[in-house]
């Protein structure tokens, strides 16, 4: 933190001070000595996480508020001013720059992703032509500029950007080099899995020195929730201007599903990708994110879900016929369960009681953990049969990660609630097996491919 920056952090704590010590709240001062010590607690740790001095600043007053009721009563009264001045920059143009700055940045970045789609077809691989090639490489076109961003807003030193830089391209060499088969299943793996490892090299852009810190990795995962919802607005509103673009232009006989299927769509989703990100970032630490709120709504419904899964196996005494379809449905709901885990845990007040909530998750956790066995029975069921595939080993090696996931979840959520574990262990658990993802995600691009032939 610059001179410059903790001059401007005192003089901000020194006026919620004096605030909330005017403000009739009944707070004496030992009691301001210790909400301050909070307050300056919470912002070192935002600070350390990546967050601007200013931005920490308006965040750590927001939990102070749910911790005390004289900060409250402060809040109450100066929340409007909290929110503009998070949101808004001043009239006169003073202060620091709003949460979304450089939207000139991400609005070029994004130009520059909508052109980089169209390189290729200079080289001759059309996107109508060249699937295979574009389903490979679309992270490697786009995502390198995501992180750029990320990058150029923290100030990345140069060690940083060479190794963000080094794995963009070692994924373009591996996704690249092998003599796949045409439409086989390394190359379907190796596109899937891509996009996962590179999601790592744009985590370590975006939290910067704060990768090896929970709180670091934390915000890396709620700004991922935040991208991912942007993305899907952008996908169905683009998906309406589609047809309604080649709905007006097809009543006055003029046939543009060419543009759309090798422009609109394809440089659209390039450039909204960069979009996405960039509101996400800029949204990044205000209360009430959408994607926790959405996971708390939806972590009963799913517990819900796989209670009556596991029930009806239990009633009809069937196992599941686990073909490569169903298994990909089957982990796909792993998935979302263990990203609503910790979208609901981002959400949680750390220094809050166990509480209902605390329970249901555990539920969810178990629940998820059950049906993940099950599906690690029918799949070792199956390469017992028929033997082991590409497809058959990234399901099982998927199934296990996935159940030492949920396994650590539960276990640390079973403690916590006992009363002899924390929560910021159950926090630690899940940013720090976030990285298990991307090795596993690198050995299916680099390993898979060779092992198994190219088929």
């Amino acid at each position: 933190m610059s001179n410059t920056e903790h001059d401007i952090l005192t003089d901000r704590i020194t006026e919620w001070r004096a605030r909330l010590s005017s403000h009739g709240s009944g707070a004496g001062g030992s009691d301001l000595d210790g909400l301050e010590c909070h307050l300056r607690e919470q912002v070192a740790g935002l600070v350390t996480a990546g967050l601007d001095p200013e931005e920490a600043f308006l965040i750590a007053v927001k939990r102070a508020g749910d911790v005390s009721a004289a900060a409250r009563e402060f809040n109450q009264a100066h929340g409007a001013r909290l929110w503009l001045q998070l949101v808004t920059r001043p009239a006169d143009g003073s202060g620091p720059p709003p949460v979304h700055s450089e939207p000139a940045v991400a609005a070029g970045l994004a130009v520059a992703a909508a052109t980089a789609i169209k390189v290729p077809a200079l080289f001759g691989q059309q996107f109508d032509a060249a699937g295979s090639f574009y389903a490979r490489n679309f992270s490697l076109l786009v995502l390198p500029l995501l992180a750029a961003l990320f990058l150029r807003r923290r100030g990345a030193n140069p060690a940083r950007a060479v190794t963000v830089a080094v794995l963009f391209a070692a994924g373009a060499v591996f996704a690249n080099a092998f003599p796949f088969l045409p439409g086989g299943a390394t190359e379907i793996l190796t596109a899937l899995h891509v996009p996962i490892a590179l999601w790592l090299a744009v985590g370590l852009a975006h939290a910067g020195d704060g990768w090896r810190t929970a709180p670091g990795r934390m915000g890396f995962v709620r700004f991922s929730g935040e991208w991912f919802i942007y993305c899907v607005l952008f996908a169905l509103g683009g998906g309406v201007l589609a047809f309604l673009t080649a709905a007006l232009f097809e009543a006055v006989g003029v046939g543009v599903d060419r543009f759309l299927e090798h422009w609109l769509l394809p440089c659209g989703a390039a450039g909204a990708v960069i979009v996405a990100g960039g509101l996400a970032e800029g949204k990044k630490g205000v209360a009430g994110q959408l994607a926790p709120l959405l996971a708390r709504v939806f972590t009963p419904l799913f517990a819900a879900l796989l209670l009556a899964f596991l029930a009806a196996l239990v009633w009809t005494g069937r196992g599941i016929d686990m073909d490569r379809e169903v298994l990909i449905a089957f982990d796909l709901l792993l998935v979302l369960v263990v990203c609503l885990l910790l979208y609901a845990i981002s959400a949680r007040d750390a220094d809050a009681p166990p509480d209902a909530f605390d329970v249901l998750r555990l539920v969810l956790a178990v629940a998820a953990l059950a049906a993940d066995g099950v599906a690690l029975a029918a799949v070792a069921a199956r390469i017992g049969e028929f033997g082991l595939s590409a497809n058959k080993a990234a399901a099982l090696g998927v199934n296990l990660l996935l159940l030492a996931h949920l396994g650590g979840s539960a276990w640390r959520g079973a403690r916590f609630l006992k009363g002899s574990g924390s929560f910021a262990a159950v926090e630690h658990w899940q940013t720090a097996y976030l990285p298990v993802y991307g090795v596993w995600a690198a050995l299916v691009v680099i390993v898979f491919p060779p092992l198994f032939h190219y088929l």
